[in-house]
């Protein structure tokens, strides 16, 4: 049985983190083992909006994170993954997927409201049909603001690595969460990131709706830090502790009304996105909710979020289906594995 060898980089707004995977595609599905993993802190401000703005501390982290990390290769995949990439649901005429793909630039007078020459352009096909008119194919139609991806594939180089695949950070996480019993039902994967929250519709493992909010837990932590006049690190202690919908002292009565209001945008946010998935018929009904990254962890979010959509919440398990090597060290994400969805799902590879 054939394995391969994936290293993803996950270039995150609090933390640069890369996993290498050991996999082995078989009869019988895939086996992958994590070899390899890292993790090292970004300073605030190096990205913004999931864009690298501060490319020398960006590429000396990852410098670092090689270092650290003892990773067997350089050739990795990187993700993107902010409100500068565009991922729309679209129905083309059917065509070979390499010739479809050609086409894209003609498809994206319609479909975008930027130049396509600004952007780099994918295609997703999800289904396929017959209409009176012909054969058609269903799919999400990507496309992200060039000088984004550049960004971040300059300040990857810089650091010694080299990107071989850029892929989007929605996609790699429903890889990652789609392994095992997922792939089964019809789930919407809610990623809380820092300053942006990925929503990813998969139903039976195929992503059928992509959208990301710019909103995160960083904003509930800044909440409370002007609440309270206190640190960020402060202030992400006392977020985690005061929770939503939970009972205070009443000197944390003020920090925790404003950590409310700050959650229910996102909550709302989350909610409009389904009701328009649900009202569109883009798929079929969405059975439970997956929370994963590191804003979901916030105490009681998941109860609220499931009481705001009726549906059932759980947390995600990203390790789940991955073998973890001996000598592995995961002791920075010890009781936080949510937030390695981005990276693992990268390391799967792109199909």
């Amino acid at each position: 049985m054939a394995k391969t060898s994936i290293v993803g980089l996950d270039i995150g707004s609090t933390a640069i983190r890369a996993a290498e995977l050991s996999i082995s595609s078989g009869k019988f599905g895939t086996d992958a083992t994590l070899t390899k993993f890292a993790q090292v802190a970004l300073p605030i401000g190096a990205l913004q909006d999931g864009e690298v703005v501060e490319p020398g501390t960006v590429s000396s982290t990852i410098k670092l994170l090689w270092e650290q990390g003892k990773f067997s290769s350089k050739d990795v995949v990187i993700g993107v993954g902010n409100q500068r990439v565009i991922v729309r649901e679209a129905d083309l005429p059917w065509q070979p997927l390499d010739g479809l793909k050609k086409s894209l630039p003609y498809q994206a007078q319609q479909l975008l409201p930027t130049a396509a020459g600004d952007a780099l352009l994918d295609f997703v096909p999800t289904d396929e049909y017959e209409t009176a008119d012909g054969r058609y194919v269903a799919g999400l139609f990507v496309a992200a603001i060039r000088e984004t991806v550049t960004a971040n594939v300059l300040a990857s180089e810089s650091g010694g690595v080299r990107p071989m695949v850029v892929d989007l950070n929605a996609f790699a996480i429903q890889r990652a969460l789609t392994q095992g019993e997922l792939a089964q039902y019809t789930v919407a994967i809610v990623d809380v990131g820092a300053r942006i929250t990925n929503i990813v519709i998969a139903e039976h493992g195929k992503p059928r709706f992509v959208r990301v909010i710019p909103h995160g837990g960083q904003e509930a932590t800044d909440t409370v830090a002007h609440a309270f006049g206190c640190t960020l690190v402060e202030a992400e202690r006392a977020k985690r502790e005061i929770g939503v919908g939970m009972q205070v002292t009443p000197d944390r009565a003020h920090a925790a009304e404003a950590l409310m209001g700050t959650t229910t945008t996102l909550v709302e946010s989350i909610r409009s996105t389904f009701v328009y998935y649900q009202s569109k018929n883009l798929g079929a009904p969405i059975d439970a909710i997956i929370l994963s990254g590191g804003g979901s962890l916030l105490n009681g979010f998941g109860q609220y979020l499931s009481s705001a959509t009726r549906l059932p919440v759980q947390l995600s398990n990203p390790l789940e289906r991955v073998k973890v090597a001996k000598g592995v060290d995961l002791s920075a994400v010890q009781g936080s594995e949510q937030m390695l969805s981005t990276v693992l799902g990268l390391a799967y590879g792109v199909a």
